[in-house]
C-alpha cells in the first residue's frame, strides 16, 4: 500500500512511498482510508520521526475487517490512531464512530484529533455563562472551540491574527490581541510564548489555562511570583488526554450531522498536493483543517 512516510530529506519531511500493510491486532479495525487530515503540530514534528515511519492520526474511510464492539464491515467512519496516513490503517476499535450518512467522509476526517482536544479540554470546567478565552482561534483546534464553547453557553473571546469567520461561529468577542480583554475563566492556549504568559495573567483565581499546543515556538517567560495569587488556585494544566475516543467522536460527528458544528476545512486537495498543504499550514495560510483525498 501506499502511505505518507517520515522522510528527512524530503521538503515536507513527508513522501508518499510504498509501506507494508497493516495487520489488525486483537480488538482492532482495519479500514480502508478514503481522506486524511494534517495537523500543524504532525507537520511541524515530522522531521523528528525515524525514516519510513507511517505519520498521522486522523482518518476517515469503510471498514474492511471488523471486530467486536465496532461499526460493521462497510460502514463509513472516523478514526483516530497512529499510522492513519496510508491507503489502510489498523486502528483500535474504542477509536473509530460510525459517520451518519448525511455527513461528506472529507468533512468529517477534519474532525478527530482538533475536534476532541476542544471538546476535552472545554471539559475542564464548567462553562456555562463563563468567560472562555481562545488563543489561536483560527487554527483547526482554535474553530472547534470556539463553535464548542459557544454551544456550551460560554461567553467566547477568539484571539487571531485570522479572524475571518469567527464572529459567525459563536464569538462574541474576537480581537488580534489580549490588550484590553477583561479577566477569564477558562483560557484554551495554542499559541505559548508571550501570549501565554499575557492569558495566565488574565485568568481569575480558580481557573485554568489548558495548554494544548505552542506555534509560536517561542519561549514563555513568567516575571518572579507572577504565578503566585492569594485565593482560589489558578492552574496551568498540559492536555494530551486522547484514550477510547469513540463515543467523543460521536458526539462531534453527531453536531456536525445537525448543523451544529462546522468542520472548517480551509484546505483540501489530494494527498499528491501534501508538500503545499504542508506548506500552508505551517505558514499559518489555513484557517481551520487541512484534509487530503486518498482515494478519489
Amino acid at each position: 500500500m501506499r502511505a505518507l512516510v517520515a522522510d528527512p530529506a524530503a521538503p515536507a519531511k513527508l513522501r508518499i512511498d510504498e509501506a507494508p500493510e497493516p495487520a489488525p491486532g486483537p480488538g482492532q479495525v482495519l479500514l480502508d482510508v478514503h481522506h486524511i487530515s494534517l495537523n500543524h503540530g504532525e507537520i511541524a514534528f515530522a522531521g523528528r520521526l525515524a525514516p519510513g515511519t507511517v505519520h498521522g492520526y486522523d482518518a476517515a474511510g469503510v471498514v474492511v475487517q471488523a471486530t467486536e464492539g465496532s461499526p460493521p464491515a462497510g460502514a463509513r467512519v472516523i478514526a483516530f490512531g497512529a499510522g492513519a496516513w496510508a491507503e489502510r490503517m489498523a486502528v483500535n476499535a474504542d477509536a473509530v464512530a460510525e459517520v451518519p450518512a448525511a455527513v461528506d467522509l472529507a468533512d468529517a476526517a477534519a474532525l478527530p484529533m482538533a475536534g476532541l482536544t476542544a471538546l476535552r479540554t472545554l471539559r475542564t470546567a464548567p462553562i456555562l455563562g463563563k468567560r472562555v478565552l481562545v488563543t489561536g482561534a483560527s487554527g483547526g483546534v482554535g474553530r472547534f472551540a470556539v463553535q464548542l464553547a459557544a454551544l456550551g453557553g460560554a461567553h467566547v473571546i477568539a484571539q487571531a491574527n485570522r479572524q475571518d469567520g469567527l464572529a459567525e461561529l459563536g464569538a462574541h468577542e474576537v480581537v488580534p490581541d489580549l490588550a484590553g480583554v477583561r479577566p477569564v475563566d477558562l483560557v484554551l492556549d495554542n499559541v505559548g510564548g508571550q501570549l501565554l504568559v499575557d492569558a495566565w495573567n488574565l485568568v481569575k483565581l480558580g481557573g485554568s489555562v489548558q495548554n494544548i499546543g505552542w506555534t509560536s515556538g517561542e519561549p514563555a517567560v513568567f516575571e518572579p511570583y507572577s504565578i503566585f495569587a492569594v485565593g482560589p488556585s489558578k492552574s496551568l494544566n498540559t492536555f494530551g488526554d486522547v484514550s477510547a475516543p469513540a463515543e467523543d467522536l460521536s458526539t462531534l460527528a453527531g453536531l456536525l450531522a445537525a448543523g451544529r458544528i462546522s468542520p472548517e476545512v480551509g484546505w483540501r486537495g489530494s494527498w499528491e498536493r501534501l508538500e503545499e498543504a504542508a506548506e500552508a499550514l505551517l505558514q499559518r495560510r489555513v484557517s481551520g483543517k487541512a484534509v487530503l483525498d486518498v482515494r478519489s
